[in-house]
């Protein structure tokens, strides 16, 4: 029993000394976070405020307006120098996440593209032409930042990191600072039976003062913890997704890699069907009447010129059947000069006047490529036999990296999914790529269909043109 006992108290000593220390780690932590936000926004800030209401005053005799005017101008100007200390802010706050937690946040930033000059004499700074070089090399620095994820996360942090500082380290600072009142200035209470009053205040003031010390103690290294949370989840690129997130991702990755694998199945066994029932089938009757000439060519000629003709007919289908097929796996038309021009011949054949627009830097992927024509094919499909159209318009652009195709029709409109499985197989066929399909289509028309591709294009040359069918 006294082993127990002697046992116990040891872990109770152990898990007290780790708490004292974690706490006093804590409080440390949290110090250094209170000294590196001040430089980082409120030094800057406030002090371009002081100056500009400072000098706003003495100018303008008080006129508050005017005073106010130049406390903004002068917050603006504060924020401008604060931005220097962008880049400084976040690597120090990655160094203190690795060093505390080993929390390792990469900073990868986007390559910045070089100034040229160009033979009118003007800077291109890979976004706009300016003539003077200084003002190319700031505007393309702004642009740039604007558009890194990597230096807006930090931005952001810059703004956020104080007031997150004196969230967190307010409530600590405010325990301890009411904790150490509470010890040098006893409360007044009145005496306990035979102990004197003054003996009963300082003890009850020491307890709250303590108590108020040591929950400020125990609290700080969750402060600094939850600093770190936060840091993390504004700083790393990678970390954002939450598992519920990541779990919904994969959810859908399995969908689409099932709907892509059941689709390459469904096609091969296509492929297979016509081949067996259309081309297949011909050859081999091509290859029974030519065993029958054979015989015929001593005894009957006329009847074997008369079999030569119907071979000649057959191979001829044959050959038809196999180009069709080809063109169904994939159409010469659209290896051959893209997709621009594969939709134009589409809708030349269309059963509806159709005009086609195409705004194409270059050539997308070819599986894009693919996915999209077939896409359009079933689209204008079903706006001919079901719409009730007179007229289809059909616009391919690339915007943003989103290969972006629009079919509309002037037909009754309701255009309903679940209605058939024509909407629903394009939704599986760009769910393959990330795709999306957006459908509006009211009563009465019209309806505009919507195709979105994430997708690269291999060149920056641009190709507008524009068709009509």
């Amino acid at each position: 029993m006294a082993t127990a006992s002697r046992t116990s108290g040891a872990t109770v000593r152990a898990q007290t000394e780790a708490a004292v220390a974690s706490g006093g780690q804590g409080l440390a932590r949290l110090a250094l976070l209170v000294v590196g936000a001040v430089p980082g926004l409120v030094l800057p800030v406030g002090a371009a405020m002081a100056a500009g209401g400072v000098t706003a005053s003495v100018f303008q005799d008080s006129y508050y307006p005017v005073v106010l005017f130049g406390l903004a101008v002068a917050a603006v100007a504060g924020a401008l120098v604060a931005a220097l200390f962008v880049r400084r802010t976040a690597s120090r706050t990655r160094q203190q996440l690795e060093r505390w937690y080993g929390i390792r946040l990469p900073a990868v930033y986007q390559p910045r593209p070089a100034l040229e000059l160009d033979e009118r004499g003007h800077w291109w700074t890979g976004y706009s032409y300016h003539r003077s070089r200084m003002v190319a090399k700031y505007a393309q620095l702004l642009h740039w930042g604007a558009r890194d994820r990597t230096t807006r996360s930090e931005v952001a942090w810059l703004a956020i990191s104080p007031a997150l500082v004196v969230a967190l380290a307010g409530p600590v600072a405010v325990l301890m600072v009411l904790g150490v009142a509470c010890i040098l200035t006893p409360l007044s209470v009145d005496g306990f039976g035979p102990v004197p009053a003054r003996l009963v205040s300082v003890l009850l003031s020491a307890v709250l003062g303590l108590g108020m010390v040591a929950v400020g103690v125990l609290v700080a290294p969750y402060a600094v913890r939850g600093y770190a949370e936060a840091a993390r989840r504004v700083l790393d690129q990678d970390g954002r997704a939450t598992h519920a997130q990541l779990t919904r991702r994969v959810a859908e990755l399995t969908e689409t890699r099932a709907d892509a694998v059941g689709d390459q199945a469904a096609e091969l066994r296509r492929i297979e069907r016509d081949l067996h029932d259309g081309a297949q089938a011909r050859l081999v009757a091509i290859g029974m009447t030519l065993g029958t000439i054979e015989h015929l060519m001593d005894t009957d000629q006329a009847a074997a010129r008369e079999l030569l003709s119907e071979a000649r007919q057959s191979s001829a289908r044959a050959l038809q059947e196999l180009r069709d097929l080809v063109r169904g796996i994939h159409p010469p038309v659209l290896a051959e000069r893209g997709l621009g021009d594969a939709v134009r011949a589409l809708a030349l054949d269309s059963a509806l006047p159709t005009e086609v627009c195409v705004s194409l830097p270059d050539r997308p992927p070819a599986p894009v490529e693919a996915a999209a024509y077939f896409s359009i094919c079933e689209l204008l499909a079903n706006a001919a036999k079901h719409s009730g159209a007179e007229q289809v318009w059909v616009d391919i652009l690339y915007r943003a990296g989103l290969l972006r195709i629009t079919v509309t029709d002037d037909g009754v409109g309701v255009a309903d999914p679940s209605r058939g499985t024509g909407l629903r197989g394009i939704e599986r066929r760009l769910g393959t790529f990330d795709g999306v399909l957006a459908i509006d289509s009211t009563s009465g028309g019209p309806t505009t269909i919507t195709l979105e591709l994430p997708c690269e294009l291999s060149s920056p040359r641009t190709s507008t043109s524009f068709a009509k069918a």
